[in-house]
């Protein structure tokens, strides 16, 4: 990948979108196996009542098949074809557990490490600028919101609100393409992340909400009473492991196709 200017990069939502639509079915065939397995963890419990001992040696399967269908799909999302893919480590059928993946579990660790520091802060703002805000306790509890505060108060304390909500969402989003960052340089990626989104913010965040739109069809058809009970929680796992995580994978993967400027040979410039 030659080097590009940092600043002039933007991210083509139209092509990333197609291209991510275009890569499924690869995605579907070089991941199978990862993808059956973490399907067969994940409904089980729903079959098979399982406690105790068993039910977290359960869990941490699924959590190791997670890493495992996670690190096929995006070595094939960044890839244009299986062949290139298998020289990133691709297993047969998506069945593979090597350095990539821990590389996987430490960057994820640290994103989420990052984002509980954010917001733990935030958090303390919040809370300190509301605690001096006095407000009437009583008119909340009554919902009496007239009789809250002042209304310049309440100004401040929306757009504070709205600002402690926003950030967390901006840094998400900012920092979604580790997964194939760290596949795709071979190496951990984590906060170096946002400079690769740097600049495509709201045609990243447009893409993960249209990539959404099997979860939120589920959960619209199971808030409705469509799906219920066993029927929704099944149907939830196969959507979940079937089609939402390879297609919001397959469109990370096409968006840091177009974004990444770093280069095996810039690193030992």
């Amino acid at each position: 990948m030659s080097h590009r200017d940092v600043g002039g990069r933007r991210l083509k939502l139209q092509r990333a979108l197609a291209a991510a639509l275009a890569a499924l079915p690869r995605l579907w065939a070089g991941a199978a196996g990862s993808l059956a397995l973490l399907i067969a963890a994940g409904l089980a419990p729903l079959f098979t009542p399982v406690t105790g001992g068993a039910a977290n040696a359960l869990t941490g399967a699924a959590v190791v098949l997670g890493l495992v269908a996670v690190g096929a799909l995006a070595r094939l999302s960044i890839s244009p074809n299986l062949r290139a893919a298998k020289t990133l480590g691709l297993g047969p059928l998506g069945l593979q557990f090597k350095w990539p993946e821990l590389r996987l579990l430490g960057a994820a660790l640290l994103c989420l490490l990052f984002l509980a520091m954010i917001v733990s802060i935030l958090g303390l703002v919040v809370l300190a600028i509301f605690g001096g805000a006095e407000l009437d306790v009583a008119a909340i509890q009554a919902r009496d919101w007239a009789a809250v505060g002042a209304p310049w108060k309440l100004a401040v304390l929306a757009i504070v609100g709205a600002g402690a909500l926003l950030i967390p969402l901006l840094l998400i989003v900012r920092l979604s393409l580790f997964v194939p960052a760290t596949l795709g340089r071979r190496q951990m990626v984590s906060l170096n992340s946002m400079g690769i989104a740097y600049g495509s913010f709201w045609a990243l965040l447009a893409g993960l909400v249209g990539t959404a739109v099997p979860g939120i069809l589920l959960a619209v058809l199971i808030g409705n009473g469509v799906l219920t009970g066993l029927a929704a929680s099944a149907a939830g796992v196969v959507v979940l492991v079937a089609v939402q995580m390879p297609l919001t994978l397959a469109f990370l993967g096409a968006a840091y196709r177009q974004l990444e400027y770093w280069s095996p040979e810039e690193a030992s410039r």
